[in-house]
């Protein structure tokens, strides 16, 4: 009902730059947040940053001051900027939005494919 297609991964040397961007479509009514998430090999899954749709945003605290996220409302586009990045960046990141498909559906989560990050030292 609600697809995610995530974009913007990369290979890319300690202290570049990355855009991830994901675009949600279909029976969409109303999105509450979205966000990114990341995985590590070996890792858990672990959240990067959320945006509501009243733009609150909450960083994980490795990320706070490097990355920032935001969203374009008519695109049902969520973005994460990454500047400085660090060899313990890279992983899968995932997006995430918590969406309503009706009135009464929802919301529920929905996740993306994800796109590898890959920071190189």
């Amino acid at each position: 009902q609600v697809q995610l297609v995530e974009s913007g991964g990369s290979l890319v040397q300690a202290g570049g730059s990355l855009r991830l961007s994901c675009v949600a479509s279909g029976s969409i009514f109303s999105i509450n947040a979205m966000g990114w998430y990341r995985q590590a090999p070996g890792k858990q899954r672990e959240l990067v940053a959320t945006i509501t749709s009243g733009d609150s945003t909450r960083y994980r605290d490795s990320v706070k001051g490097r990355f920032t996220i935001s969203r374009d409302g008519a695109k049902n586009t969520v973005y994460l900027q990454m500047n400085s990045l660090k060899p313990e960046d890279t992983a899968v990141y995932y997006c995430d939005v918590i969406a309503s498909v009706s009135p009464s559906g929802g919301p529920y989560h929905y996740w993306g494919q994800g796109t590898q990050v890959t920071v190189s030292s």
